[in-house]
């Protein structure tokens, strides 16, 4: 079950997903901010989505920045070069023309202190076996929990290749080479939504960082910010981009914090009491 974690300079940085549905859960706690605590009600076709498939999928989610296995630096660097223009395509989704996240696949590459970034939606074919090795870093499996054979991290995929398409996995990909796993996905879709006051259109986003060597010196926070303004600036329609790392979990809390994420609330979900972590794009040139 992965995480929603990142990690500024600490050896690691979880994430944190949520698992499947299996009961009812805790409601969220509300937030001192009067923004989060609006009674909206979810649009009926957001709801509808919800008692088709909240069964079905595990929600993708939850995390950002947990870190995996620690792959030499610029490992599998080739056929990963110009992916930007060659993208994987998108999972599919609900139906012809509703993209629910807005072609994550053509989003480009953006500029980040630290390089030239882009996400790649995974292609399981070429992806498995990496993703596969960092999934099994026991810093990573402690959070994520999908260590084991190639078949145990092919199943979570699937569930979102294979879904309606509120939650892309994708490869980041920095200067060319393969070092991090992200889940961008439809928090407002997403079990997480039945645990804080959601708006339409929320999008959340899970990490983990994939390569000792880029661990322990600000890249979570780094990358964490830039894809954020990514996500807020390929999708006009979303306000907010969330993360929900572990409460317990103070490095990542403090990497989301210096990627311009402000804290919200607490909020209990079935493996953990949470961060709710928020950055608005009201916000964005302030944090």
């Amino acid at each position: 079950m992965p995480p929603t974690d990142a990690s500024a300079d600490a050896a690691i940085a979880p994430a944190a997903e949520l698992g499947p549905d299996t009961g009812p859960r805790p409601a969220a706690v509300a937030s001192t901010d009067s923004e989060d605590t609006l009674d909206l009600r979810l649009p009926d076709d957001f709801i509808a989505l919800f008692a088709g498939e909240a069964e079905a999928q595990r929600g993708s989610t939850g995390k950002a920045a947990g870190e995996a296995r620690g792959d030499a630096p610029g490992e599998a660097t080739g056929e990963y070069r110009g992916m930007a223009e060659v993208a994987a395509p998108v999972a599919p989704v609900a139906s012809a023309g509703d993209d629910l996240l807005d072609r994550v696949g053509s989003w480009g590459s953006t500029a980040t202190p630290v390089g030239v970034f882009h996400l790649v939606p995974v292609c399981l074919e070429r992806d498995l076996p990496l993703i596969t090795r960092w999934m099994n870093d026991p810093a990573v499996a402690a959070f994520w929990e999908l260590a084991g054979p190639e078949s145990v991290a092919e199943e979570h995929l699937r569930l979102q290749l294979d879904g309606d398409g509120r939650s892309v996995p994708c490869l980041g990909v920095l200067d060319g080479t393969p070092m991090s796993y992200w889940e961008i996905y439809r928090a407002d879709l997403d079990l997480l939504a039945r645990h804080y006051p959601a708006r339409p259109h929320d999008t959340g986003v899970h990490l983990l960082i994939g390569g000792v060597a880029n661990r322990g010196r600000g890249l979570g926070s780094a990358l964490l910010r830039a894809v954020a303004d990514h996500v807020l600036d390929k999708r006009p329609s979303c306000a907010r981009v969330v993360a929900e790392p572990d409460l317990r979990n103070t490095p990542s809390v403090s990497a989301f914090l210096s990627a311009g994420f402000r804290f919200s609330a607490e909020v209990d979900l079935p493996d953990k009491r949470a961060a709710l972590m928020v950055r608005d794009r009201a916000l964005r040139d302030l944090l």
